[in-house]
């Protein structure tokens, strides 16, 4: 049996949203779960506060994982702003940047032997924002790129939209400014493919999808898309 999985939702995201995509992973053999989120699970992160929340959600939904399956491991897919999150699941630098844990909390860090395949999708691993870039900064600087020899990263970005100030593209140029810098580049409407990717890490760039659930179009999940990174599971 392929390895349990468990789908970290973007920022401000609910597990509802992901119920497709939990879907299809099952029925192509990976038993699959997503961090129970709510959207108000979110809001003690909100102006760049402290993901310890997300974290703790995140450690009790592996160790269910890791318990039910009797196994060592489990892959773990962040979509959006979850993968980075994930990022700091993974690493064994105490997360304490906001000083609302000690050095010593135990799970909600140094997982990644825990962790056999990190997938993200749509994630912006760079940031220009404000109020995103104190904790991205703490990844970036502790686990540049695909930091774990011993844990596979694959990060796949979006080809849909390029970045324009005219109306249908200044959302997806905002955002993309926003994210590295420049608006005038290609991405899913949210993440620009320049930041979605990582030095040492298997990078996708795939045509077409968009970043969102919560649209019609292809994203991430869409059923013909998933071929392409789902290969990578354990």
């Amino acid at each position: 049996m392929s390895l349990p999985t468990v789908i970290l939702p973007g920022y401000f995201a609910s597990a509802r949203e992901y119920s497709s995509l939990e879907e299809s992973l099952q029925q192509l053999g990976f038993p699959t779960v997503t961090v129970p989120l709510r959207q108000r699970d979110w809001l003690p992160t909100l102006g760049g506060r402290s993901m310890v929340p997300i974290l703790r959600k995140i450690n009790q939904t592996v160790k269910q994982q890791l318990e039910k399956y009797n196994t060592t491991k489990v892959n773990l897919i962040g979509h959006s702003a979850g993968g980075w999150i994930a990022r700091i699941y993974l690493g064994e630098k105490p997360y304490t940047i906001h000083g609302d844990v000690l050095d010593s909390a135990v799970g909600l860090w140094n997982a990644r032997l825990h962790i056999a395949t990190l997938i993200t999708l749509g994630t912006p691993h760079v940031t220009q924002e404000r109020w995103t870039k104190r904790n991205l900064d703490f990844v970036n600087l502790n686990y540049p790129g695909a930091f774990y020899q011993d844990v596979p990263y694959v990060c796949v970005a979006g080809k849909a939209i390029y970045g324009k100030r005219r109306l249908g593209s200044w959302l997806a140029y905002s955002s993309y400014e926003l994210t590295c810098g420049q608006g005038n580049c290609w991405g899913d409407g949210i993440t620009p493919i320049s930041a979605a990717h990582l030095d040492g890490a298997t990078n996708l760039t795939l045509e077409e999808v968009l970043h969102s659930p919560r649209r019609k179009e292809l994203w991430y999940g869409s059923p013909e898309i998933m071929e392409n990174w789902v290969q990578y599971l354990n």
